[in-house]
């Protein structure tokens, strides 16, 4: 996916001889958690929202540089990277330089975002399946084999969550013969956490629980 295009300059960057005022009637104007700033032609950080408002009018933006958050993605950093630095930075605007650290303009998170949901993990028709291995025990090229050798498509996988030892994985496959995918993860030792309707390994047991439990109650 090319990104560059969501490179914006609608908000001019703040000058470290801006008044901080300036700064507050900008947020106050949008809803932009941080703005960036510049002294020159050089980029040096961002100024936050919350701290903007805890700072006297009368003084300046440099009189407040200690405060600065230094973040920024680079032109050629990869859509999945530049979400990981929205989510590290709790910011919905990211500061783009160039190859020789040269301001570009900024990302705003809504449109990287849109990016994710126009992928197919999201828009494909499938099953999303959380699996559970112990951190050392699975990996996805053994996870993409699984799903393949049942003649289905994987769309998308991630690292959902940690508890302990344990990883927990979360893929999108497509549609077709999820339930033999489901059996084939747990003969490779994998926990399905959570899965499709269709799991018939699943209701079996049920059916036979029920049945023991009826049973055991004439």
């Amino acid at each position: 996916m090319n990104i560059q295009e969501y490179i914006i300059n609608d908000v001019k960057p703040l000058q470290v001889t801006d008044a901080v005022k300036v700064s507050q009637n900008i947020f106050s104007q949008l809803t932009y958690s941080h703005l960036p700033v510049m002294e020159g032609d050089t980029y040096i950080g961002c100024l936050s929202e919350t701290d903007t408002h805890c700072f006297e009018t009368g003084c300046s933006v440099m009189d407040v540089k200690y405060a600065l958050d230094t973040f920024f993605v680079k032109i050629d950093t990869h859509w999945l990277d530049v979400l990981e630095a929205f989510a590290q930075h709790d910011c919905n605007v990211m500061p783009v330089l160039d190859l020789e650290n040269k301001y570009l303009g900024y990302y705003e998170l809504k449109d990287i975002l849109q990016l994710f949901n126009d992928s197919p993990f999201l828009y494909e028709s499938g099953a999303v399946i959380v699996l559970e291995k112990g951190t050392t025990d699975y990996s996805f090229s053994e996870i993409t084999q699984i799903v393949e050798s049942n003649d289905s498509s994987l769309y998308g996988c991630f690292i959902s969550n940690y508890k302990d030892h344990l990883t927990q994985i979360t893929i999108k496959v497509s549609p077709e013969n999820v339930n033999q995918i489901l059996q084939t993860f747990r003969r490779y030792g994998y926990e399905v956490v959570s899965a499709a309707e269709e799991d018939s390994y699943l209701d079996n047991l049920k059916e036979r629980s029920d049945y023991l439990n009826k049973y055991l109650n004439i």
